[in-house]
Parts: C-alpha cells; structure tokens; sequence
C-alpha cells in the first residue's frame, strides 16, 4: 500500500481526525490505491501506444475518432426535422425543468431557459458538468450505432444554461455554496427525461435511482434500486431495470444478507405500475428489508408524487414510488417522504416501491372479433 500511496500517513491522518471521520480507513486507502493502480494502468497503455505508433499517430487518432463522431452526430440530426422540441417537467418541489431544442440542418442547440432558480434548500440542483453530461447521454442515443463516446458528438450542439438549479454560480465562501448530491443521481434523469420527451423518443422512465443508505458507527452500506423504463414508438418499456446514467447493480439478496444486519423479505416486479399504451411503460419493483439491529436509514428519492413519469402521444403515466416502514414496537406502517433520514429499530421493515415508466400511444381498441 505504502508504495502505491503518496503520504499515506497524513491521509490516514485527515480521513479520521476529520469532524465525521471515515468507520473503515483501510477501506478508504483500499479505494485509493485501486483508483492509482487504475490511473497507471491506463497510463501505460497510452505511453505504449505512443512507443508502438509515434505521438503524432496516437494524436491525430484521438482527433480522427471525435471527428468521426461529430459527423454521426451531424448525420443523425439531419435526419430530423428541423424545428424546435419543447418540452417540461418538474421535480416533487414543483422546480420545473424546461429544455426547447432547436434543430436546424446538422446542428441543434439546446436551450434550458425556464428552469427553476437555484434551490436554496435542498441538495438537488446539478451543476453545468452534469447537464452537460445527460445531454451528450440523450444526443449519443441518436447515433444507431456503437461509437467511442467522447466529446466530439457534442460539438454540432450548443447548450444554453443561464443560471438555474441546472447551473448554480460559484461561490467565493463556502457558506454561499449549495448543494448538488442530488442533482447528480436525481435530477440528472430529470434532464434526461426532459430532453427525450422534447424529442418525443421515449415516455418517461422512472425517473429517480431510489437511493438506500444505512449503516452505524462500524459500517454504511448504499444501494440505487432499479424501476420501470420509458416506452418508445417501437417497443415496450422494459421492468425492473436501472436507466439512464444509474450505471450500477443491486447486491444479490444472499450476499446483502451474509455482509450486513438486514433481511431481505421481498424484491418483486411492482405489476401494474407501468403506464398503459400502444406501448406499455416499464414496470418498477417492490423491495422490502427487515432490519436486524438499530441503523440509521435514509431516503434520497424523487417521483414521489405529485409528478408522475409522464407517457407520451397518449400513453398513460407511470405509478409514483412510496416509501414506508413498518415499525416492529407497535406494528404500525407509516408513510415516508422521499427524502428522510431515519433511527431504525430492530425489526422494523422498510418498502421501497419504485416508479413505474410512462407507456407510448393510446391503447389499441380491442376488434369485435376479439
């Protein structure tokens, strides 16, 4: 470790004198030294490219691979009419998200003017990096073919974003700063959502990672849950997946339930959640976890209500999420938020039900014949 890890001391040092310090430091420094050995990895695969090929060779093959992906960008929205998409949505605070995209030839600009300001108190808002990255995300989904992702398929795009939750400013001292946690696993799939319901590519999908934390002084554990995604002109949405940038796996019930102090009594299709349609919304999941000693729990939700995942040229919408516990004292089941933080008791169940997806197109009328 010692060798991988450039003054691993004071970094032990700040990881546990901090004023909430780290439960597991090896861990961390574990994490770390991962993260270098990585980096040097790639490190070396690049410097024997350059031996194998010359600098020059390697250079402008990085230009020629986002070259070529611009000009699959600029193909794919030539391919659209021209004209502007617009479309908005909300967070559960009400916080609207407005995108217009305006296409003209091979290019498009995408103009998020008419969201919501900076959210004073809340850990929601996204910064200019994470809109940006859930536009390259919803652009590349135009190009019907397997590329190199890089930046080069957002160079026939303009994106505007004056100063909103999407683009809060810098601020000097930290005591102006506001939080952006959120942002990055919830509102980014707003953003998301937004700009494919402008584009009318696909209904809303469930629109939030369900984020699960718990643990005490010795452990923490997080999990993002998977839901319902969006129905499309061509195909049903798809049940119990991840969407979008989620990018992660739930823990197999049979190793959660070795690791940590909880037993997992359900983890079900949620039937019914998804919007109906020509094309039915995805369907979300039902995961329910009894607790087996006193934890902390929280919640870091969205599609709670009132904002459902909207269907698009009639489909219907998608069911909400809900959150509950039951609590093992008294037997009684209380409704939760969709951002809480919780003193758990031994026995006490939580239900996590996640948002269905919105469906596509009105249902087909059933024929006489049928």
């Amino acid at each position: 470790m010692a060798s991988t890890i450039s003054h691993e001391d004071g970094l032990r040092d700040l990881l546990t004198t901090a004023p909430l310090p780290t439960r597991n430091v090896q861990d961390n420094l574990s994490d770390i030294a991962a993260e270098v050995a990585a980096n040097n990895t790639g490190v070396k695969q690049l410097l024997d490219l350059v031996d194998r090929y010359s600098l020059p060779v390697v250079q402008a093959y990085m230009r020629h691979i986002q070259r070529a992906a611009c000009e699959k960008m600029r193909r794919a929205l030539s391919a659209m009419p021209d004209g502007k998409y617009s479309f908005t949505d909300h967070l559960d605070d009400g916080s609207p998200i407005q995108a217009t995209i305006t296409i003209k030839g091979d290019a498009a600009t995408v103009d998020f003017t008419g969201t919501g300001p900076v959210l004073r108190t809340s850990n929601l808002n996204a910064n200019r990096a994470i809109t940006t990255a859930a536009t390259l995300y919803v652009f590349r989904c135009l190009i019907n073919e397997d590329i190199p992702l890089n930046s080069g398929v957002l160079e026939p795009v303009e994106i505007i974003l004056p100063e909103c939750l999407l683009n809060p400013p810098s601020a000097p001292d930290a005591r102006d700063c506001v939080a952006i946690v959120g942002g990055n696993v919830e509102t980014s799939q707003r953003v998301v959502d937004v700009l494919l319901g402008a584009l009318k590519l696909a209904a809303a999908s469930q629109g939030t990672m369900n984020n699960l934390t718990f643990g005490d002084g010795t452990f923490g554990y997080y999990e993002t849950i998977c839901g319902g995604s969006g129905a499309t002109r061509d195909s049903d949405g798809a049940d119990a997946v991840h969407t979008h940038m989620t990018n992660t796996r739930l823990t197999d019930a049979e190793v959660i339930e070795r690791r940590y102090p909880v037993r997992v009594h359900e983890f079900s299709i949620r039937k019914g959640s998804g919007g109906a349609g020509q094309h039915r919304g995805g369907d979300g999941i039902v995961r329910r976890i009894e607790f087996l000693k006193p934890l902390k729990v929280s919640l870091l939700t969205e599609r709670r209500g009132p904002y459902s995942p909207f269907g698009l040229e009639g489909g219907s919408s998608g069911a909400c999420g809900e959150n509950s516990l039951t609590r093992a004292a008294t037997g009684q089941t209380e409704s939760l938020p969709g951002k809480v933080q919780l003193e758990i008791a031994a026995g006490d169940v939580l239900t996590i039900k996640t948002p269905g997806a919105g469906g596509w197109g009105r249902p087909r009328e059933p024929s006489a014949v049928e």
